[in-house]
């Protein structure tokens, strides 16, 4: 009997060890690999629904007479010291550390638009998904400041993400028609943000922009 319990004890002390040291391998490999980045933009409406969405934009011609960048403030403090941009920054990125005045000093961001993966928040771009030049063409010079500013720092839409800095920047204030995202696979993605983004600030389109966001979201 006494054999049976010390043989009992013996075969117990050995699954703990072996569980004790898979537990410490998955550990260390967590370590290293670490969660992958992945840009975390609010996820858009289905395809149908940005169909029909754009099926009742108003068609019309731009016009940007009048436009200033700066009239629409954007980059505001969210909270604490933490402005719009850094809180994408911190939503989209992984691993991301701040100093005490919310800038990200650290952490990997994952750019969809290009499929980059970044380590330095300087090579991200905060990308406004509807251009604020591309808004104003299409209504928003009517809007009161106020109306602006919310656009321009909306966290709630599919309206804001972090992307490589010179992918933004070629894009610059160009539609759908003009310019798409160059990872094709994020493009039905990109169009139906586009499209929700326009219809819940009841914004126009024009033919060409239509056109082009008709003949993705029909792919999609």
């Amino acid at each position: 009997m006494r054999s049976s319990i010390l043989t009992g004890k013996f075969y117990a002390r050995r699954y703990l060890g072996f569980v004790a040291a898979l537990t410490g391998l998955i550990s260390i490999a967590t370590l290293f690999s670490g969660p992958s980045a992945q840009a975390a933009l609010p996820t858009p409406v289905s395809a149908a629904t940005a169909r029909s969405y754009l099926a009742s934009l108003t068609v019309a011609t731009e016009n940007r007479t009048g436009y200033d960048r700066d009239l629409f403030p954007h980059w505001i403090t969210q909270s604490g010291a933490c402005n719009t941009r850094e809180v994408v920054l911190q939503r989209d990125g992984t691993n991301v550390v701040t100093d005490s005045s919310c800038a990200a000093t650290s952490g990997r961001w994952y750019s969809v638009y290009d499929g980059a993966t970044w380590t330095a928040a300087s090579d991200v771009d905060i990308d406004h998904v509807v251009p604020l030049a591309e808004a104003w063409d299409s209504g928003a010079s009517s809007w009161t400041t106020a109306r602006r500013q919310s656009f321009a720092n909306d966290l709630t839409r599919p309206q804001l993400i972090a992307v490589t800095d010179n992918v933004n920047q070629s894009k610059g204030d160009r539609d759908p028609a003009e310019w798409m995202p160059p990872l094709s696979s994020y493009r039905c993605v990109y169009a139906r943000a586009w499209v929700q983004v326009k219809y819940y600030y009841g914004l126009s389109v024009d033919s060409a922009e239509k056109s082009a966001l008709t003949s993705i979201l029909n792919g999609c």
